[in-house]
């Protein structure tokens, strides 16, 4: 297609608010009327492959310089699309493959997702201008929209399928016009007209707690101990979907709340859990965060967990934390807990 190769594309919009960068590829594929691989082939040639990686995640040099030389966005506003931009924040310390702290996993096979990494939520699509999907939906701890109150999404709920919008144009021709990013890349149903769950919490204290995490996330305003919480909130998630049959933190924290325990996949961990499940044990570690000592003191107690398991293979313990734990290095002492 002639243009694309001169220093600046045709079309050359910057990416939305809080976008992901595979969301605003597909947009600008698309806005020049040709599908996703077609588009990518043409500016990055047959042997630099787009698609077959988390882009999102490692966001190839290449890549990102690609982007920013072809639209006019700086690398800095470019970098900011990836879920590299998280690194310090949400992870420590950025892996091209594993699991990724708080980082929701797509399961990539052959270019095609089988798994739920990608969240949505209905209402901001449908009110959208241009649709598009934002960069903190595919964060763990996000569960609920800010700016809706209501649940995320994170597959279709007509047929199931994962979200991977970047394969709705598979069904048309080479060229493109009327492709819609809220579109279901498999039955292609409208997701913007999902129904709306109105989100639930267990209390006031928890929803303000999981929502000022969530808002400050896509605002970029985290303070250090906030980073510090999530990095403790982190390890409880594996807490709570351990094998360790001496480990009970969940079943305890299910039953001082006085909510139904959904069943988990022992070995599986919050990245790649559903969303009600993610719900579910976000509510439950933010009722720990609220009182951690208290809360801690009571689980030990009732023999839920112990002192050991509270620093095991937990990398990178924030100092305040350490302190809160030291209380219980003696905790077969009785007076431990006067």
């Amino acid at each position: 297609m002639r243009g694309l190769t001169s220093p600046l594309w045709p079309i050359h919009f910057k990416p939305l608010p809080d976008e992901l960068l595979s969301s605003w590829l597909v947009r600008l594929a698309h806005s020049h009327g040709l599908k996703v691989q077609t588009f990518c082939n043409l500016i990055f040639g047959n042997r630099l492959q787009v698609w077959n990686r988390d882009i999102d995640r490692l966001a190839p040099d290449w890549l990102i310089r690609g982007l920013s030389d072809r639209t006019g966005a700086a690398i800095d506003q470019v970098m900011d699309t990836t879920l590299q931009s998280y690194q310090g924040i949400v992870y420590h310390r950025h892996r091209a493959s594993g699991t990724l702290s708080w980082i929701q996993s797509l399961r990539l096979h052959h270019r095609k997702f089988e798994g739920f990494g990608l969240q949505f939520c209905p209402e901001c699509l449908a009110q959208d201008k241009e649709p598009y999907f934002r960069k903190s939906w595919r964060v763990a701890f996000n569960t609920v929209c800010t700016i809706h109150n209501c649940m995320l999404n994170d597959r279709c709920p007509y047929c199931g399928h994962g979200v991977a919008f970047h394969r709705n144009d598979m069904r048309r021709n080479q060229y493109v016009t009327t492709v819609s990013l809220k579109e279901c890349h498999y039955c292609g149903i409208d997701l913007s007209k999902s129904p709306t769950i109105r989100a639930s919490h267990a209390s006031s204290d928890v929803s303000i707690f999981l929502g000022n995490l969530s808002r400050k996330l896509q605002d970029g305003s985290l303070d250090q101990s906030e980073i510090d919480n999530l990095l403790i909130m982190h390890h409880f998630t594996k807490l709570i979907f351990t094998s360790n049959p001496t480990v009970k933190l969940y079943s305890h924290l299910c039953n001082i709340m006085d909510v139904d325990e959904i069943a988990l996949d022992i070995k599986a961990d919050i990245e790649g859990a559903g969303v009600e499940t993610r719900h579910l044990v976000l509510q439950l570690i933010a009722y720990l965060m609220l009182d951690l000592g208290s809360s801690l003191r009571e689980a030990i107690e009732a023999k839920a967990i112990r002192y050991n398991h509270l620093k095991r293979d937990f990398n990178d313990m924030p100092s305040w934390y350490m302190v809160v734990i030291g209380r219980f290095s003696n905790w077969r002492t009785r007076n431990l807990f006067i």
